[in-house]
């Protein structure tokens, strides 16, 4: 297949955070750009434009990112939202999907192929586990919205070929380049584009200590969990000063 106009849509997972490259945009790159890269090389009039901004919930990116989608004329959308909806105290999952439902509507009635993610399965982790019900339903939502609009999904879910410890940043809520090279790759496949990309070697785990994880912990709580509370309580989102990374259709090399 062939796309000659890309947009991608979404949160920090599309924007990039976690993989950092002072040369681009925001100073990310992100599976979202190596996608594009790939489409690029195949398509010389390729265009491609990023709208995602991190901290986004679900009704935002609805609201903020779809029209100016539609605008661009894509033949090739991603989109994926709703994550950091599921990780606030309450949250009602059967409305969400009923706007999600309406805006993949939407895109798909332009006649671009548009690309669903669902959630990654948070079992391993002590800090995420709690919500796995809650994404395990919202994830079965993504599927069921994909069906009923001809939406292809990229099924983060069902991913066990690479240990989750080796696919998150520091921070345990964003992939790290590691992370974002192998959702690169996922999604070409879901695509059916050709891309010769190389899975990266899986780092090797980390041995740590019982003293060494607790001190890695502690400075997790306060360097990353402490701020992303504060921010909660005080109504506020890393994205609130970000603007879109790309916001118009561009070549990209």
């Amino acid at each position: 297949m062939e796309f000659h106009r890309y947009v991608a849509l979404g949160d920090s997972f599309t924007e990039g955070v976690g993989d950092p490259d002072p040369a681009r945009p925001n100073g990310l790159r992100g599976w979202a750009d190596r996608v594009a890269e790939v489409l690029a090389r195949q398509t010389p009039d390729f265009g491609y434009a990023n709208l995602a901004i991190r901290g986004r919930k679900l009704h935002r990116i609805l609201d903020e990112q779809v029209e100016p989608a539609v605008a661009l004329a894509p033949d090739l959308v991603t989109i994926y939202a709703g994550a950091n909806d599921i990780l606030r105290p309450k949250v009602d999952i059967d409305a969400l999907a009923a706007a999600y439902d309406g805006a993949i509507g939407r895109l798909a009635a332009t006649g671009a192929t548009v690309v669903m993610f669902t959630a990654y399965d948070p079992g391993i982790s002590v800090i995420f586990r709690p919500v796995r019900g809650r994404m395990a339903i919202y994830n079965e939502w993504v599927r069921e919205i994909a069906d009923s609009h001809g939406a292809l999904v990229v099924d983060m879910w069902r991913m066990r070929d690479a240990p989750a410890w080796a696919i998150w940043d520091d921070d345990r809520m964003h992939l790290n380049s590691f992370g974002h090279s192998h959702i690169a790759i996922a999604t070409l496949d879901r695509l059916g584009v050709a891309h010769g990309l190389v899975e990266p070697a899986v780092p090797e785990q980390p041995r740590t200590t019982r003293a060494e994880a607790r001190r890695q912990n502690a400075r997790w709580v306060r360097e990353h969990a402490v701020p992303w509370v504060h921010r909660r309580v005080t109504g506020r989102s890393s994205g609130d000063t970000v603007s879109p990374k790309r916001p118009a259709l561009t070549p990209i090399s």
